[in-house]
C-alpha cells in the first residue's frame, strides 16, 4: 500500500494558472536571492558544462537573472547569454539548457524563449534519460515534491559521471511565525488546529538525503531570511498573490473563518511584531552535490595517516581518558 501524497499538484497548477500575471511581473526577491546564490556557486566552478537542466515553474527567470550577475557570455542552442552559464559551452560546440516544469504552470504567465527546450515532468517520475545531463539546477520546487528521496535519486542518476546538482529549497523554520499564530487562533476559535503551513526539512535531514541519493562530495548550507510586513494580513496576501497558499492534500477547502483569520493577525503582532512591523522568517537551503567519478577527490583509509596531528601541531598527545 503506497502512502498518500502529501502535496496536491494538481491545486499548485490551478494557483500558477489563475496567479499567472502577477508571476509574470518582476521575481520575488526570495527567487532573486536564490537565485543569485545559484550564479555565484556556478562562478565558483571552473570546467565545462554541456547539457543543463533547470526544475523550475518559471522559464524565462534564471538566465536573465544569471546573465545580470556577471561580463562573460555562454551560448545556449546558437544565442548568446551574459552570465556564469558560460562554462556550459560543450566541447562539440552546442550548448543546451533544458527548462523542466514539474507543474506544468508555466505555459500560464511566460512564453518560454526560443534557446530554451521546455520540457513538462511529473514531481514524482522525472522523464530524464540516464547520465544525459552535465549540469542540473533545482529552484525553490522541492518542498513541492512527495517523494523527495526518489526525486533525489533520479536526478543524481540522470547526470553524467562528475555532473553537478544545485538546487535550492526552503527550510524547516520557514514561515514559523505564520504557523505558530494559526495554530494558536484556530485552538482558541474551533478547538483544534488544521494543516496551514506545508511542512519544510531541516538541513540535516536534506543533507542526508543527498548521501542516500548517492551524490559525491554533498554539502548543505543555510540562509536565513527575515522579511518584514505591516501586518500578518499583508504576508498572507502576499503569499496567495504569488500562488504559495497551502497546497497539502489535507488542507480545509473551506476559507478560514473572518474571526480567527484577525486573531491570527493579533497574535502574530503580539508575539512577534517590532517598530510596528512582524517579521517572516525565510530559510533558503542550498544543496550541492556531485554525481560520483574517479577523478574526484577521495577520503583517505582509516589509519593511513603517515604522521601524527600531535606532532604537527607541536604538543603531546594523550590517550582518551587521561588528564
Amino acid at each position: 500500500m503506497t502512502a498518500p501524497d502529501l502535496i496536491d499538484h494538481g491545486f499548485i497548477r490551478h494557483q500558477l494558472h489563475r496567479r499567472g500575471p502577477v508571476l509574470a511581473g518582476a521575481p520575488h526577491p526570495l527567487v532573486t536571492r536564490a537565485v543569485e546564490d545559484i550564479a555565484l556557486r556556478l562562478e565558483a566552478v571552473l570546467r565545462p558544462f554541456g547539457t543543463a537542466a533547470v526544475i523550475s515553474p518559471v522559464p524565462t527567470m534564471l538566465p536573465g537573472l544569471l546573465a545580470s550577475r556577471a561580463q562573460t557570455h555562454c551560448v545556449l542552442d546558437g544565442r548568446v547569454f551574459g552570465g556564469p552559464l558560460q562554462p556550459m559551452q560543450s566541447p562539440d560546440g552546442s550548448a543546451r539548457l533544458l527548462w523542466a516544469d514539474p507543474t506544468g504552470g508555466s505555459d500560464a504567465h511566460a512564453q518560454p524563449m526560443a534557446d530554451i527546450v521546455p520540457l513538462l515532468l511529473d514531481h514524482e517520475a522525472m522523464a530524464f534519460a540516464d547520465a544525459s545531463l552535465d549540469l542540473v539546477i533545482s529552484l525553490l520546487t522541492m518542498q513541492a515534491v512527495n517523494d523527495l528521496p526518489g526525486h533525489l535519486v533520479q536526478i543524481r542518476r540522470a547526470l553524467r559521471p562528475d555532473g553537478l546538482f544545485l538546487g535550492v529549497a526552503f527550510g524547516d523554520d520557514t514561515l514559523h511565525e505564520l504557523r505558530e499564530a494559526l495554530i494558536e487562533a484556530e485552538a482558541e476559535h474551533a478547538g483544534g488546529a488544521a494543516p496551514r503551513v506545508l511542512p519544510f526539512a531541516d538541513v540535516r535531514s536534506l543533507g542526508s538525503l543527498l548521501q542516500r541519493a548517492g551524490f559525491a562530495l554533498p554539502v548543505v548550507d543555510r540562509d536565513r531570511l527575515q522579511l518584514r510586513y505591516s501586518s500578518a494580513l499583508a504576508l498572507i496576501d502576499e503569499l496567495r498573490r504569488h500562488a504559495l497558499a497551502n497546497p497539502l492534500t489535507d488542507r480545509v477547502r473551506a476559507p478560514l473563518p473572518r474571526g480567527t483569520l484577525f486573531t491570527a493577525a493579533e497574535r502574530y503582532a503580539e508575539k512577534f511584531a517590532a517598530d510596528g512591523r512582524v517579521p517572516a522568517t525565510v530559510s533558503l537551503v542550498t544543496l550541492t552535490g556531485w554525481a560520483p567519478d574517479a577523478s574526484q577527490p577521495q577520503p583517505l583509509q582509516p589509519g593511513s595517516a603517515k604522521s601524527r596531528l600531535a606532532d604537527a601541531l607541536g604538543t603531546t598527545e594523550h590517550p582518551a581518558g587521561d588528564d
